[in-house]
């Protein structure tokens, strides 16, 4: 069955436009004839409820942190609400350019999966098209025809919702080895003589705080706090802590090696596990193979903590702009070349990974809500009584993401 000639049309939903175009149409048609296209979504079909349990266990485990860990509390809520947004430029530690780039690469690979797999069932999809919010883009979408989709089996059903997560988790593993194959091929440079021997690295400084008020910027090594020597992390809250309500001196080493120290008045309190400068730290880390051993086996024994950002904790991650300089690859030479290529592949896993388990979750509206909608209904027993099944279900979920988001600003005594 051919589909349907779109054209391009704008439909406003404010604060969203949504473009509909019928660019990829025709690819999606070419590519459903394709025996692989069917052996696929005959696989998929049952694969959501690995990627929804994956999603929840991870979200009940940042819950459990959250509950338990009052350091941690402190240090998501330092950052902001805003780091749980995958949107470049909100999002404090999601970088412009490589952001963009996987995030658009994501959304492509994503409704691409429905839409080639809507067309493997002769399900006509109507237009494919961009979202925007006050003009930016933020999403993609494919649109596909739901009286059409409504009358289609379960299992075909599942198999359309189910291949834009599967998509992007099978591009994130896909970037993830090549990430592997890359950090497997550096060596670390011999250690620069002229790089701080102590301190503690700032890997993020936030608006408005004090830090950025006297001119600290990421790659900073803050050395010494009022004259104490600052040796390592856990030196530098206490001694802040310890004159809060004072004026005093800060000494750091910038990212050009210049010692620079300046005068800032500290508050007179704080929140219990909040941060007083405003900054990220790290640990300094001049040696640079430890790091590299400690990240590439990672791979094997923990993958998932390899989600951590090289913007988050840059010197613990051999890629990251503070620690690439330190290292050469056997295969694409100095970090000017293999810095672009592993952030980009990390950045892709990171995203995809994320946009995947998330679109798996049982809420209403995305991927995994219509699908266990739909399971619901031809289940229950009328359709009042699945509708209202949906819906709580829908709302137990949303209250748990909310409440992994929400944690870190409620006082605990």
């Amino acid at each position: 069955m051919e589909q349907q000639k779109s054209r391009v049309r704008a439909e406003v939903k404010l604060p969203l436009i949504l473009i509909h175009t019928p660019f990829g149409l025709k690819f999606f048609d070419r590519v459903a004839k394709w025996r692989a296209a069917k052996v696929y979504a005959d696989f998929n079909t049952y694969l959501m409820p690995a990627i929804t349990g994956l999603a929840i266990f991870l979200i009940i485990g940042s819950l459990m942190i959250m509950f338990s860990n009052s350091t941690a509390r402190g240090a998501v809520a330092d950052v902001g609400p805003q780091a749980n947004l995958l949107i470049p430029g909100l999002n404090p530690f999601l970088p412009i350019t490589y952001g963009w780039a996987a995030l658009i690469i994501t959304i492509i690979i994503h409704e691409a999966g429905h839409g080639i797999v809507a067309r493997v069932y002769n399900i006509r999809v109507d237009s494919t098209g961009l979202v925007l919010f006050l003009g930016l883009p933020i999403g993609a979408f494919v649109n596909i025809e739901r009286d059409e989709l409504n009358k289609a089996t379960l299992k075909q059903k599942s198999a359309v919702l189910t291949a834009g997560p599967l998509n992007n988790m099978i591009l994130a593993g896909a970037s993830l080895f090549a990430l592997f194959l890359v950090v497997s091929t550096l060596t670390p440079l011999p250690p620069d003589p002229d790089a701080p021997q102590f301190g503690v690295m700032v890997a993020n400084v936030r608006g408005g705080s004090l830090s950025e008020s006297i001119g600290m910027q990421p790659q900073s090594v803050i050395q010494y706090v009022d004259g104490q020597r600052v040796e390592a992390i856990e030196d530098l809250g206490p001694l802040l802590r310890d004159n809060l309500g004072r004026t005093i001196d800060i000494t750091w080493v910038d990212k050009s090696y210049n010692t620079i120290t300046r005068q800032v008045t500290l508050p007179a309190a704080v929140e219990p596990g909040r941060g007083i400068l405003g900054v990220d730290v790290t640990p300094l880390s001049p040696d640079a193979q430890p790091v590299l051993d400690r990240y590439k086996s990672a791979f094997g024994s923990n993958p998932l903590a390899l989600l951590l950002p090289p913007t988050m904790q840059p010197t613990v991650v051999p890629y990251s702009d503070v620690m690439a300089p330190r290292y050469t690859s056997s295969v694409l030479g100095d970090s000017f070349v293999f810095g672009p290529v592993a952030n980009l592949l990390f950045w892709l896993w990171f995203i995809n990974f994320n946009v995947g388990i998330f679109n798996a979750l049982p809420i209403g509206p995305l991927d995994g809500g219509q699908l266990y909608g739909a399971l619901i209904e031809k289940r229950a027993k009328s359709k009042v009584l699945a509708k209202n099944a949906n819906m709580l279900l829908t709302l137990v979920m949303v209250a748990i993401v909310a409440a992994a988001i929400l944690v870190p600003y409620v006082p605990f005594e």
